[in-house]
């Protein structure tokens, strides 16, 4: 029987509502499956009820995926409005290219990003990738808007961004907090908390519960003027 408790207060759609039906078929509570992906007991109710997170982090959704006996494309959204996997770097030869997406993370209070059309690419040698550890990495990239990561990230700069799943730690990386993507530090704060950070001390640290935080990628190179 369905619990009543997890019912949401609107009408359910795609993933969100996929994943309470599997969750009902199967048996399993929603407590038990945020377990098995490693998070905090509430972590998939609050995906279903409350749509934070907004989407299924890649590694989550392939465990999930598996343990329910489905196709990850079943957990996925079709079309996320502030971020989309673009594909993988094409490459040719000794070259890969590197999509560059019409796309700002902020560095400053933070935004609502609009388009991610790759609309050019930027082209590294194979070789050089392999010199800075990216043979295997998953590249897009993106522009910075704002100053609050000056001066290791100018407004302006270009940024690579590594979506490959890895294990987590500190670092540069893009991120999403409720519909804003933003370029921060990240740091572990504990007790399932995270710290956003700027560079740029008259930005205040920003804290906030691990489950609230999309990790989009980490930042791995920068580019922009001298």
């Amino acid at each position: 029987m369905a619990n009543p408790s997890l019912s949401p207060r609107e009408p359910l759609s795609g993933p969100r509502a996929r994943l309470l039906e599997l969750s009902q078929e199967r048996g399993v509570s929603l407590a038990a499956l945020s377990e098995l992906v490693g998070r905090n007991p509430t972590y998939l109710q609050q995906f279903i009820r409350k749509g934070s997170p907004r989407k299924l982090e890649e590694q989550d959704r392939a465990t999930l995926a598996r343990f329910l006996g489905v196709g990850e494309e079943e957990l996925r959204e079709a079309r996320d409005n502030s971020y989309v996997e673009p594909p993988s770097g094409r490459e040719s030869g000794n070259w890969v290219e590197v999509p560059r997406l019409d796309l700002g993370a902020s560095a400053g209070p933070g935004r609502v990003p609009g388009g991610e059309a790759a609309f050019d690419t930027f082209r590294f040698s194979r070789r050089w990738l392999e010199e800075q550890g990216l043979a295997r990495a998953q590249l897009s990239a993106i522009r910075v808007e704002g100053d609050s990561m000056e001066p290791l990230l100018n407004d302006g700069d270009e940024i690579l961004v590594d979506r490959a799943p890895r294990t987590f730690r500190d670092g540069i990386h893009v991120v999403r907090l409720g519909d804003t993507l933003m370029v921060k530090r990240v740091a572990s704060a504990g007790a399932g908390r995270v710290a956003l950070l700027s560079q740029n001390f008259a930005y205040p640290p920003v804290e906030v519960a691990a489950e609230e935080v999309e990790i989009i990628g980490r930042v791995v190179w920068k580019g922009g003027r001298v």
